[in-house]
């Protein structure tokens, strides 16, 4: 088989096409999650700490003054931005929490479908253990 012919094989295996849908919609949804911390969440936050853009917040490292933007102090020289990654920090757990509630959704949906295993039968005894039983029924009679 040639190189040609096993990566085609390769590539429209149902894992591989799965994990590319997943990948596109990974991107799509942590867009999304993304737009809601960035343009619902933070705000809030930032009223509740000042009124103050949060992912602006950032501490000089080079001497600059803190009454810049942030993308005009780091033109100016080095800063430690801990607003932006707390940003990113919400962002990231609150991706993480919606993607455990939807596992666990689909989890529990899993376990209504499936329905519940059946009680096994007895299992058959073996063919001496039932030749013995009637040797030892007959000897009674």
């Amino acid at each position: 088989m040639g190189m040609m012919q096993e990566f085609k094989a390769f590539a429209v295996k149902g894992n591989v096409v799965d994990l590319a849908v997943g990948v596109i919609i990974g991107a799509a949804f942590g867009k999304i999650v993304e737009s809601l911390v960035q343009d619902i969440i933070m705000p809030v936050v930032g009223k509740i700490f000042g009124g103050l853009d949060f992912a602006n917040y950032y501490w000089p490292l080079n001497g600059q003054s803190t009454q810049l933007t942030l993308v005009e102090a780091k033109k100016a020289g080095a800063v430690l931005a801990y607003g932006n990654f707390l940003t990113i920090l919400i962002n990231f757990l609150i991706l993480a929490f919606i993607i455990f509630q939807m596992v666990r959704l689909i989890n529990k949906a899993r376990d209504l479908a499936t329905p519940p295993p059946a009680p096994a039968a007895p299992a058959a005894d073996p063919e001496d253990i039932q030749l013995l039983r009637e040797i030892r029924d007959s000897l009674r009679k």
